[in-house]
């Protein structure tokens, strides 16, 4: 019976309730010193939770007209409440609710036309002008009540109608975001898988040539064989770490092209230069070997954070780009000024549908290492992508 509302719908249908109160409570009381503002603090305790209950509203309107009408009591301005219930009932109350409000409607217009036409306080069934004429005011006053209630009521359902539509859109146009955002996942893996094959099938043909060559080489040079033999043990802890991967994934055919690693970051921060991002770089630690999947999604990483700082960003900022190594891991962070108007200002809300942000999370996730994205409040707003990548520890050959 209760409903969700905000807290300024809550505020606001309470001071509307107030004010009406205070215009009436003066006016009752001198007519009815007891009932009178009784009468008038029902309909505005109605009015006032019309929102939050509309069931419980529909209740103490019924209650408190009943009791305007077997006291006699005059209508005030305080009867307006029956309208905003009888909206509410339509707008916000449930199946059952909204036939009795429209019910109440009917039902109530028809009672407030015999109350209008035979009753005050002074006289009750008075018929001074003439039967025809009291029929007639009935008629008229019947289908005007039931008409006004009814127009109510009326416009509660139409503005329910049109919030369901409009709901009924946005959800909409959440579930086709989530379609596209799945479909920017699935085609993400696909590139993944693609390039997860070059890369493995290099470990496989360095592993049979080394092992091969030591073979051949073992007799005669021992330390030949053992460079060899601690070549492929890091090349095929390297190659398992991406099966692994790979098997996690449905691969389409697709045609095979060169893969970028982190030799090409230069390049790739000079072409981004050249298209007028300002970009400040740093480098810390030292650095050491990635797995090849994990080279490979540092660059990608690092080409979708500045493709959006040049697109999203404050073009009179610059981009800051921090590369740290340690000895497990290469740490990579982007930060740039974003426009109030970008797309990055809303991220947290709600990730865009398209393939960047897709497709750094799938690179990260499948190479091992994490990835945070989004705005930060600093001395002006940012936005900013922090990714961790697992480096390969090579295990030292015994003597």
């Amino acid at each position: 019976m209760i409903r969700s509302i905000t807290r300024t719908q809550l505020v606001v249908d309470i001071v509307v309730a107030g004010v009406l109160l205070l215009l009436v409570i003066w006016s009752a009381a001198a007519n009815a010193p007891l009932i009178g503002p009784i009468v008038a603090v029902l309909f505005c305790v109605a009015l006032a939770i019309r929102r939050l209950s509309p069931p419980l509203a529909l209740i103490g309107v019924w209650v408190a007209a009943l009791g305007q009408m077997v006291t006699l009591q005059a209508a005030t301005a305080a009867d307006v409440a029956v309208l905003g219930v009888a909206f509410a009932t339509a707008a916000y109350g449930s199946r059952t609710v909204r036939w009795l409000g429209l019910a109440s409607a009917v039902v109530g217009g028809v009672l407030a036309a015999f109350y209008l036409t035979f009753a005050n306080r002074d006289s009750y069934f008075s018929v001074a002008y003439g039967v025809s004429h009291v029929i007639v005011n009935l008629v008229a006053l019947s289908i005007g009540m039931v008409t006004l209630f009814g127009l109510s009521w009326t416009l509660g359902l139409l503005t329910r109608t049109v919030r369901q539509s409009r709901e009924a859109r946005i959800q909409a146009a959440v579930e086709a975001q989530r379609a596209a955002y799945e479909s920017a996942v699935e085609q993400e893996r696909t590139t993944i898988a693609r390039d997860m094959h070059d890369v493995v099938a290099h470990s496989l043909a360095v592993v049979i040539a080394q092992a091969d060559g030591a073979r051949y080489a073992g007799a005669e040079h021992p330390d030949v064989q053992a460079d060899a033999l601690g070549t492929i043990s890091a090349t095929a802890r390297s190659a398992l770490a991406e099966v692994r991967v790979l098997l996690t994934q449905l691969r389409r055919e697709e045609p095979d092209g060169p893969q970028p690693s982190l030799d090409d970051v230069p390049a790739l921060v000079a072409g981004m230069r050249q298209a007028g991002l300002l970009i400040v770089e740093s480098h810390s630690g030292m650095p050491v070997p990635l797995l090849q999947g994990s080279a490979l999604a540092a660059f990608r990483i690092l080409q979708e954070a500045l493709t959006n700082a040049l697109r999203h960003g404050e073009p009179s900022r610059p981009v800051a780009v921090e590369l740290t190594w340690t000895p497990d891991a290469l740490r990579i962070r982007v930060r740039n000024a974003i426009r109030r108007e970008s797309p990055q200002t809303v991220v947290n809300q709600g990730e865009p549908a398209g393939h960047g942000l897709p497709g750094m999370r799938e690179r990260a996730a499948l190479a091992g290492g994490t990835i945070t994205v989004g705005t930060i409040e600093t001395t002006e707003p940012s936005y900013e992508v922090v990714a961790v990548l697992p480096a390969v520890t090579r295990p030292e050959v015994a003597s």
